[in-house]
C-alpha cells in the first residue's frame, strides 16, 4: 500500500490514469479490441507527429509561456520545403534547411517580442499565427499559383524523414519523437538548463536575480517550438509527396491539450490524445464526438493534475518536517 500511495503522489500519475481511462472508455462503451487498438499504427504515427512539437511546447509552458503559432508553422515548414525542392527543383537539402530556417526565424521573432515587450505570449503568438497563415497562403499563390505543391523527395530524404519503418505502417517520425524525448528528458533532469527552465517558470524575477539568462532561455524555447513544428510539416510533405497551406492547423488544440493532459511532464498526454482521435475509428461511435471526449478528458486531467500536485507537495512538506 505504501508503494501504491507513493506512486499516486507522483505528478505523472495523472497522465497515466488519463491514458488508462481513455482505454477503459473505448473497451466498455466502444467494444474495442484492445489488442488491435494498441497495435494500430494510426494512433502511434499521430502521437509521434504531435509529440515532437508537444515536447518543446511543454518546455515553453514550464517556463511560463505558450506558443499557438505552431499551427501555422506546420504548413509553413511543409510548403517551404515543397516550394524550394518541389516547385523550383532545388536539391532537397535546401528544402530541409529552408523549412528549419523559417522555424528559427519565426521563433526568434516570437521570443524577441515576448521578452522585449509586456505583451503576453498568447497574444504575440496569436498575431504570428494569423500572419504566418497569410504569408503561407499568399506566398504559395504568388510563387506557384496554387495552394498545394507536389514534392518528390530523393531516397535519402525519404529514409530520414518520410519512410515507413521496416516496410510496415509505422512512420520514421516515431524514431525522431523517441530520440527527442530522451534528449529533452536528459536536458531537463541532468543539466543546469533544466533547472533554469523550472526556475524561470516558478519566478522569473528571482531567476533573473540569481543570474539565470531568462530572456535568452525564453527566446531559445520559442525557437524550439517553431522549429519543431516546421520540422513536422517538412516530414509530412516528404512522407505524403505534397504540401498544402492548411495542413496541420487542426493540431494546435491537440498539441496543447496533450501537454496539459500529460501534466507538462512529457509522458502520457500524447498517447491519450492520439488514442482519442484515432481510436474512435475502431468503434461505432460517431467521429464528431471525439472533440467532446477530449474536452471532458482535459477537464478531468486538470483536476487530477492539481490533486496529485497537491499530494506531492504535501508529502514533501511532511518529509522536511
Amino acid at each position: 500500500m505504501d508503494t501504491i500511495s507513493t506512486l499516486l503522489r507522483r505528478p505523472a500519475a495523472a497522465s497515466i490514469l488519463s491514458l488508462l481511462g481513455v482505454l477503459v472508455f473505448y473497451v466498455v462503451f466502444g467494444g474495442v479490441d484492445l489488442g488491435k487498438l494498441m497495435g494500430a499504427a494510426s494512433w502511434v504515427n499521430y502521437a509521434a507527429r504531435i509529440g515532437v512539437v508537444a515536447l518543446f511546447v511543454a518546455l515553453l509552458m514550464i517556463s511560463g509561456e505558450i506558443d499557438i503559432s505552431i499551427g501555422a508553422m506546420i504548413p509553413a515548414g511543409a510548403m517551404t520545403s515543397a516550394i524550394i525542392s518541389g516547385y523550383f527543383g532545388l536539391p532537397m537539402i535546401f528544402g530541409v534547411l529552408g523549412a528549419l530556417a523559417i522555424g528559427v526565424a519565426v521563433g526568434l521573432l516570437n521570443g524577441f517580442l515576448v521578452t522585449r515587450t509586456t505583451v503576453p505570449s498568447l497574444i504575440v503568438t496569436l498575431g504570428t499565427l494569423v500572419a504566418m497563415q497569410g504569408i503561407v497562403l499568399a506566398g504559395s499563390k504568388l510563387l506557384t499559383g496554387a495552394a498545394s505543391v507536389p514534392l518528390e523527395a530523393p531516397a535519402w530524404a525519404k529514409t530520414l524523414f518520410g519512410n515507413l519503418l521496416f516496410g510496415g505502417n509505422h512512420q520514421v517520425v516515431i524514431l525522431w519523437w523517441l530520440g527527442l524525448a530522451v534528449a529533452v528528458w536528459f536536458v531537463m533532469h541532468e543539466t543546469k538548463y533544466g533547472n533554469w527552465i523550472f526556475a524561470i517558470g516558478g519566478d522569473k524575477v528571482s531567476a533573473r536575480n540569481a543570474g539565470i539568462p531568462v530572456d535568452r532561455i525564453k527566446i531559445f524555447l520559442f525557437v524550439g517550438t517553431a522549429t519543431a513544428a516546421s520540422f513536422v510539416g517538412m516530414c509530412n510533405a516528404i512522407q505524403f509527396n505534397s504540401a498544402q497551406v492548411s495542413g496541420g492547423m487542426g493540431d494546435i488544440f491537440n498539441i496543447i491539450v496533450s501537454v496539459v493532459v500529460g501534466g507538462v511532464l512529457l509522458t502520457g498526454g500524447f498517447g491519450s490524445i492520439a488514442i482519442v482521435n484515432k481510436g474512435i475509428d475502431f468503434t461505432n461511435i460517431d467521429r464528431n464526438w471525439s472533440n467532446l471526449i477530449i474536452g471532458i478528458m482535459l477537464l478531468v486531467a486538470v483536476g487530477l493534475n492539481e490533486t496529485f500536485r497537491t499530494e506531492a507537495m504535501s508529502s514533501q512538506r511532511k518529509k522536511k518536517g
